[in-house]
């Protein structure tokens, strides 16, 4: 008994071992069976590329590596503003189409201290650089500071591209005592910095010097004729559907008079804006009114002009808005002349890329011309555009 009883324990374990064996087979010729069937069957091609037709054929898309390599191409765009104009009667009258501007924006990252913005400007008669300027967000103490060619900071508009007026043009006061069109442009350095306020008001003040060198405003004589723009700005939510800003301005520079003399100027401005949170895409109003005092240096005296403008769009369903906008200005070269003029505007917006203005506007000029027009403004936009300030 001793003997026999490990020898039938061992034959058990043999014809296991066995069944064991006959199983791994199975699955081993299954295996060979599925190879001997992937390899039989042909070789999958690389996915095609994306094509789009096209008249000529088909233009192919890439991703991928593609998309990588525009990894370091700052955000680019395109904006165009077309114009049409009726009428008669105005003083240096614009033509009855035109292309008034086109502006190319490239805006990027540098490195984690700067970001860059550049605007050019191509018109049908020639190219220039609207801004290009570098920032720097996060200085000590918290200041931003900005350099290169820019808008100075002196009231809303003069800020603002043409894409982003609410108008087909630019308000007299701006026009007769800020520059022109091209507003107080020019190459310089701008500090600014968030102010400590009581309350839930937001309080900045910005610092600029520039060149000096403004169209019919400043001259620089010598290389020590600079232009300085100060200009503070308050914002505060009223209720959870309208705010409040309110802003004051001062600049001076050297006068075209004569490098003795100095062009001083004060202004104040004012936005109310109204957006409903639940109904906010179709309905909302935007009010804005500016104020601009002039001290112009002359000679043999001082003089004093004044201009204003008042305006408000009310956004009456999801892509149409109806406003107006009046306006009276002093000349800056000829103070006893004034201008008037006044304007209703309607807007229908299909997309953000391709508003459609209709402005009607009646201006009497101080020289006892009058002149009324009707303007028709096309804008159109391809690609990245940064965020216009608040």
């Amino acid at each position: 008994m001793v003997t026999l009883f490990p020898a039938a324990a061992t034959g058990q374990e043999i014809g296991e071992l066995l069944a064991r064996m006959r199983q791994m087979e199975e699955r081993i010729n299954a295996l060979e069976e599925e190879v001997r069937s992937l390899k039989s069957q042909p070789a999958p091609q690389a996915p095609a590329a994306i094509t789009t037709p096209t008249p000529s054929g088909s233009l192919p898309y890439y991703g991928g590596a593609s998309a990588l390599s525009k990894i370091f191409n700052p955000d680019m765009s395109v904006i165009g503003t077309f114009l049409g104009s009726a009428g008669s009667g105005a003083v240096g009258a614009i033509p009855a189409l035109q292309m008034t501007e086109t502006e190319v924006a490239l805006q990027a990252i540098v490195d984690p201290y700067a970001r860059a913005d550049f605007f050019l400007s191509f018109g049908e008669r020639g190219a220039g650089l609207e801004e290009g300027y570098l920032t720097f967000p996060a200085l000590p103490g918290g200041l931003q500071l900005r350099a290169g060619k820019m808008r100075a900071a002196f009231g809303k508009v003069n800020l603002m591209h043409l894409d982003s007026l609410p108008w087909a043009d630019r308000p007299l006061a701006t026009q007769n005592l800020l520059g022109g069109d091209e507003g107080i442009s020019d190459a310089g350095v701008s500090v600014s910095r968030i102010l400590p306020a009581p309350g839930k008001i937001f309080l900045e003040a910005t610092g600029q010097v520039f060149r000096g060198e403004v169209e019919d405003l400043f001259v620089p004589w010598r290389r020590g004729d600079v232009a300085a723009v100060g200009h503070v700005r308050g914002y505060r939510d009223l209720t959870e559907s309208t705010n409040l800003e309110l802003g004051a301005s001062y600049a001076r520079g050297p006068s075209p008079e004569g490098p003795s003399l100095l062009n001083r100027l004060y202004g104040v401005d004012a936005t109310l804006r109204w957006k409903p949170l639940r109904r906010s895409i179709y309905r909302s109003f935007l009010g804005r009114s500016e104020l601009v005092w002039a001290r112009t240096g002359l000679p043999e005296r001082e003089a004093k002009a004044f201009g204003y403008y008042v305006s408000g769009e009310y956004q009456f369903a999801r892509r149409w808005r109806a406003g107006g906008r009046f306006d009276r200005s002093d000349q800056m070269a000829f103070p006893f002349l004034r201008d008037t003029g006044a304007s209703l505007l309607l807007t229908y917006r299909p997309s953000e890329f391709s508003p459609l203005r209709g402005q009607l506007r009646r201006t009497r000029f101080g020289g006892g011309v009058t002149a009324n027009e009707f303007l028709i403004q096309l804008q159109f936009s391809l690609g990245v555009h940064g965020a216009h300030p608040f």
